[in-house]
């Protein structure tokens, strides 16, 4: 029974993969597809759901990713990429403190995944916090400098704070 799953798994990583390749050439509906194959046999597999919760994301369907995150929740209430996921759909309804907090609870569980640090940084920034999201901004690039959604960010506070400055 061990062979079975274990060449199961391998199948399902390799469809995984092979729809997340459909995602970055953004043949999504294709992608989606493959995920709900992955879901008819296995509806428990958290990395379809989060998958499938992020594409239907990209697309625009937050009510349904929304659903798929809180289920992949369910199965696996510590996994992070779900819980930033919904983060970032209720930051998109701007649901900030709810997201925030979301944000909290992942960099509890890592502290070191620099995309958390990045997000909370743009919720506090919807919130007017400008210090505190460049320090987030600041915290996400010291663990990857090359995270372009951070260097963005914290140039764009940077540049409110001296506006800000300014008009003093």
């Amino acid at each position: 029974m061990d062979i079975i799953k274990k060449c199961m798994k391998k199948i399902f990583n390799e469809m995984l993969e092979n729809a997340a390749e459909l995602c970055d050439v953004q043949e999504f509906v294709e992608a989606i597809k493959i995920y709900d194959k992955i879901l008819d046999e296995d509806p428990k597999n958290v990395g379809a759901l989060v998958d499938k919760a992020a594409t239907l994301q990209r697309i625009g369907n937050n009510k349904k990713s929304l659903e798929l995150f809180d289920l992949a929740l369910e199965v696996s209430p510590k996994n992070v990429d779900a819980i930033i996921g919904k983060g970032s759909i209720l930051h998109a309804l701007e649901k900030y403190d709810d997201a925030i907090n979301l944000y909290d609870l992942a960099l509890k569980i890592n502290n070191k995944f620099a995309l958390t640090y990045a997000y909370k940084g743009l919720a506090l920034g919807e919130q007017g916090k400008i210090n505190d999201a460049l320090k987030y901004f600041k915290k996400a690039l010291s663990i990857d400098k090359d995270l372009e959604l951070a260097n963005i960010s914290k140039e764009t506070a940077l540049r409110l704070l001296d506006s800000k400055k300014i008009k003093k």
